[in-house]
């Protein structure tokens, strides 16, 4: 009886997949441009996300990481504007739109003034494909080491997760309608129309009633037939050709009439919900060309945020070479990079004409003109950040949503302990952060972290003994003791060799 139902049951999922099939079709189509595909098939999740980018301006952009970050407009309005130049891009037509680029950006400041953080919170607000790499961690094509074309093949791993991630949330409704509807044939049979035992059985899983009833759930075995096929999982996970090899001997062995095997479960509804959702939504996503939509959203609106870029250049004005070899290598094989060039990776060839750089250094030791020139006319958005003041350190410890301050309050606040920091406090540890920074070496907001920890040592490692409901002051009394050490070997540091 159980193996006529599950027959039943499968035949009924497969006609539901059917059904899903034609839908998703369009889902497929949504991401094309808005002058090939009318706007009434496009899902109305593709169109929130259009209206939220519509809404998304320039100075709410500005406002919102003005939440986090203090100081820097310079910085946050070019960063608003190379987003806002994005939607307006998409927005012209076809003969036009190919012949508009991005304008890179090249942010020049102090270590610790807000490059890094400002390029992590502009990808987190427009939900683009982010990528944050370091200039130093590549050589020049011919050396042992990472070549620039990974960063491509990165981005497109981070943009497979990212396009998933989306399409999943897209699908779980209806995902979760196919759960219900498999659960009761488990339960009462393959539908019948006008079954009351059904639809009261319908009433009392929407109601929770039946999660500690118990069914027999056919599951794929573990991960068995991802590890048979893929025989080159020693070797270099990186190159395109042994990740395409992997992927076609999958499919041959997954795809051409070969069943994954699977094992029959006993367990309770509450769980297999969430089992029977995870296979329902593969099937679904089966339907999607996810490499396809993840490319696209690669060329159109990835982000590649470049690192300390000045550590690859080498003045101009004394005659000596980059203490690393290739360092000038890398800028020369930047070049196409950032110019426009077709990169192949394990999901298929990827575009970068469209793809926003934005480029960060400090510039201590050398200068932005030490760069190529081809690589500086590449990066025609300059924006110069300013260095960190008392005020500016005080604005940290104070303003933004999860500042250093309030992150030690709640960290006490689990032990039951109250911790409390007095204005004064707050402005004596702003104040010794800039001095340490001018005294020793500007490492910028960072210098923060430092003394924040000096002061909590003794506090945060008491705390646990405390009694429920102390509370703990942090003075500027306290502040200064605790400082007192590190300001005198500061003092010294600059005599000893």
């Amino acid at each position: 009886m159980f193996v006529r139902q599950s027959l039943r049951s499968s035949v009924i999922s497969g006609a539901s997949r059917r059904v899903s099939s034609r839908w998703f079709s369009s889902a497929v189509s949504a991401d094309l441009p808005d002058d090939v595909v009318p706007e009434k098939q496009l899902p109305s999740k593709t169109i929130e996300e259009d209206d939220f980018e519509k809404n998304l301006r320039p100075s709410d952009v500005v406002k919102e990481l003005d939440r986090h970050i203090v100081g820097q407009a310079d910085a946050k309005r070019a960063v608003a504007i190379a987003m806002r130049n994005r939607w307006r891009r998409r927005q012209l037509p076809e003969e036009l739109r190919t012949e508009v680029t991005p304008r890179n950006v090249l942010m020049i400041g102090p270590t610790g003034c807000g490059k890094t953080e400002v390029a992590r919170r502009m990808a987190a607000l427009g939900g683009a494909p982010f990528l944050k790499v370091e200039a130093t961690k590549f050589t020049e094509v011919g050396y042992h080491g990472r070549d620039v074309d990974q960063i491509i093949r990165d981005l497109m791993d981070v943009s497979m997760a990212l396009t998933k991630k989306k399409q999943t949330e897209m699908l779980r409704g209806q995902a979760k309608e196919l759960v219900e509807d498999r659960i009761l044939d488990l339960l009462t049979g393959p539908k019948k129309e006008g079954s009351r035992g059904r639809d009261s059985f319908r009433d009392m899983y929407r109601q929770n009633l039946l999660d500690d009833h118990e069914v027999e759930v056919d599951v794929p075995e573990g991960g068995a037939g991802a590890d048979r096929n893929n025989v080159f999982a020693a070797g270099d996970n990186s190159n395109p050709n042994i990740q395409a090899m992997t992927d076609f001997l999958s499919r041959m062995g997954n795809g051409q009439g070969k069943k994954v095997p699977k094992e029959r479960k006993k367990m309770p509804i509450s769980e297999a919900k969430e089992v029977i959702l995870e296979m329902e939504l593969d099937k679904l996503l089966e339907n999607i060309d996810i490499k396809k939509l993840a490319i696209t959203a690669v060329e159109e609106s990835g982000i590649v945020f470049i690192d300390e870029i000045d550590k690859i250049c080498s003045s101009r004005d004394v005659m000596s070479r980059s203490a690393d070899a290739s360092a000038e290598g890398v800028q020369r094989d930047l070049l196409p990079l950032i110019e426009g060039t077709t990169i192949n990776t394990k999901y298929g060839n990827v575009k970068t004409d469209y793809i926003l750089f934005v480029a960060s250094g400090a510039f201590h030791a050398v200068k932005p003109s030490d760069m190529l020139p081809e690589l500086q006319g590449r990066l025609p958005i300059r924006v110069e950040l300013n260095g960190l003041t008392e005020d500016d350190l005080y604005k940290i410890l104070t303003e933004p949503v999860a500042n250093l301050v309030r992150q030690q309050v709640e960290l006490i606040k689990t032990e039951g302990v109250t911790l409390e920091f007095t204005d004064e406090s707050i402005r004596e540890m702003a104040r010794l952060a800039a001095l340490l920074n001018k005294t020793v070496e500007n490492i910028g907001a960072r210098r923060l972290h430092t003394v924040i920890e000096r002061i909590m040592e003794d506090l945060s490692f008491e705390a646990a003994e405390q009694e429920k409901g102390a509370c703990l002051k942090v003075e500027k009394e306290l502040v200064q003791e605790r400082l007192t050490d590190a300001m005198t070997t500061s003092d010294m540091s600059k005599y000893i060799l």
